[in-house]
């Protein structure tokens, strides 16, 4: 499940990912949240909390999260993942490779670190 947290402003996006991640998670919330606000605020700043209770993704969580990250390479300025799974970390380097804008992980405990950051993206 992805919820949006009301740290979510301009070109800023604040979500939460519990559970398992679907494909519906992607295509219901965060895909039409990143296209409302890419017209406005052009590359945006993403924090992605994943909860004690997140276990993963779903196959198709997966691919529309490559989709997503394909045909955005260009929209995104930072990408903060905080908490979550070891191999969240290897995800998170890969990320690197595959968007102009940068990503890192944070652990849970470093959640307001990984907002700083991405609000340092505006200087």
């Amino acid at each position: 499940m992805l919820s949006i947290l009301p740290d979510t402003a301009g070109d800023l996006i604040v979500v939460q990912a519990s559970d398992s991640l679907t494909a519906d998670d992607y295509k219901d919330v965060l895909v039409p949240l990143i296209e409302e606000k890419l017209p406005t605020y052009g590359p945006l700043r993403v924090v992605i909390y994943l909860d004690p209770s997140f276990t993963g993704m779903e196959a198709g969580a997966i691919w529309e999260d490559a989709k997503l990250g394909l045909s955005h390479t260009e929209d995104f300025l930072r990408v903060a993942l905080v908490g979550g799974p070891d191999w969240i970390e290897w995800a998170t380097k890969l990320g690197n490779h595959l968007i102009k804008g940068e990503t890192q992980h944070f652990e849970e405990r470093q959640f307001l670190q990984a907002l700083h950051w991405v609000d340092d993206a505006k200087a």
